[in-house]
């Protein structure tokens, strides 16, 4: 089977790949688009955003490999998912996650981590200390 070909279409927006987020307007002569996202923290939650914020700033210095360093950072991501979402965070939902991410960060911690630059281990301790007192 082929691949349908690629047709230009004058006068319209054309999409070669997934599209997700966007908003785009064409042909108007005035145009109002709002669009909102939500990520404000659940109550009592605002510290483990920071935290979590602060690792996913560090993240690429800490000299991680591909795949510790894309687990760790979707590890982050499901926890802030979780405590910014539209519903109370649900514990356990919480606790599995955060466990998941000091999971990946404990290898850096213990210096068992190939390719953690210097540096790494200390943040990871500290990371995983602040994790924990959030819990």
């Amino acid at each position: 089977m082929t691949d349908p070909q690629r047709q230009d279409v004058s006068g319209g927006p054309v999409f070669h790949g997934p599209v997700s987020g966007s908003q785009f307007a064409w042909n108007n002569e005035t145009v109002t688009q709002n669009q909102r996202n939500d990520t404000a923290a659940a109550p009592g939650f605002e510290e483990l955003v920071r935290c979590v914020g602060a690792l996913l700033r560090e993240l690429p210095r800490a000299g991680l490999a591909a795949q510790d360093r894309a687990d760790a950072q979707a590890a982050a991501e499901e926890v802030l998912a979780e405590v910014t979402g539209p519903d109370a965070p649900e514990p356990g939902r919480l606790r599995r996650a955060l466990n998941g991410l000091k999971g990946v960060l404990a290898p850096v911690a213990t210096g068992a981590a190939a390719g953690a630059e210097a540096g790494a281990q200390e943040w990871a301790h500290e990371a995983i200390r602040n994790l924990t007192a959030l819990m």
